[in-house]
């Protein structure tokens, strides 16, 4: 069987998306009645297949959940948006007045960000970009970002790059995912090869693909509350506060220490 070429599977995903939205984009793919639809598919190195409609990345906060527009009210000063898709957050946080700066690894998307109206916009990694002489207030990592973390071997590496960037009383405000609530056997049985392989339980390891496009091998992390803490042991960040009114998921703000 062909294997699929490793590349911006998410980038070519939001231009499409994109393309279907706004009907400018390659016909017959935005064209006619019946335009193609656009899916997002998730792999887990246990088998597990998910996948859902892209058209999430482009929505207006009208259509956000809750927890997004609660993250909104908890920014302030200078903002930079890790992973910031199609510039769905950014493009509010302007229309808000605040200064942001979308971040993102796929050019793809930040293509489609700028598109939309994001004024300034990183192609880059946040190890890469901790060199900046750049510094800001707020760090968001919204759409289940705090799973960037990635690893309890990783996460001392971003969040010592968030500080590099980070000015005085610095906070990050990040939507995460409680993974332990599920009674599904596959996930139980997967938190449990984890542990036995020394992972933290919801430690995924995941690629995106689209159509025959796939991302290289990745890990993102789903933690509890509980485990996020225990992350954040010796780093320099204490977390302030978790809003987890809407289980599983939940908004966590850290606060840099003075």
């Amino acid at each position: 069987m062909e294997q699929p070429t490793i590349g911006d599977a998410f980038g070519e995903m939001i231009r499409d998306a994109y393309a279907v939205r706004t009907g400018i984009g390659p016909r017959p793919l935005a064209g006619g009645k019946y335009p193609r639809p656009v899916i997002e598919v998730i792999e887990r190195d246990d088998g597990l297949i998910n996948g859902a409609p892209a058209d999430h990345y482009l929505d207006e906060p009208g259509d956000w959940q809750s927890y997004d527009r609660r993250a909104l009210k908890l920014c302030r000063g200078r903002v930079l948006d890790i992973g910031a898709g199609a510039g769905r957050i950014a493009v509010e946080l302007q229309r808000r007045g605040i200064a942001v700066t979308g971040l993102d690894t796929s050019a793809g998307a930040i293509e489609v960000a700028r598109k939309r109206g994001v004024l300034d916009t990183v192609l880059t990694t946040v190890d890469e970009f901790a060199r900046a002489s750049v510094r800001y207030d707020t760090f968001l990592l919204l759409g289940n970002n705090l799973g960037l973390l990635e690893s309890a071997e990783r996460a001392p590496v971003f969040l010592a790059a968030l500080a590099r960037l980070a000015a005085p009383g610095a906070r990050i405000v990040a939507q995460g995912s409680d993974p332990y609530g599920t009674r599904d056997p596959v996930h139980v049985a997967y938190h449990e090869r984890n542990r036995q392989r020394g992972r933290l339980g919801g430690q995924l390891r995941l690629r995106l693909r689209y159509r025959e496009v796939a991302t290289e091998w990745f890990d993102y992390l789903n933690c509890s509350a509980a485990e996020l803490e225990t992350l954040l042991d010796g780093t320099g960040w204490r977390l302030k506060s978790i809003d987890d009114r809407d289980r599983p998921y939940y908004l966590a703000v850290m606060e840099l220490r003075t």
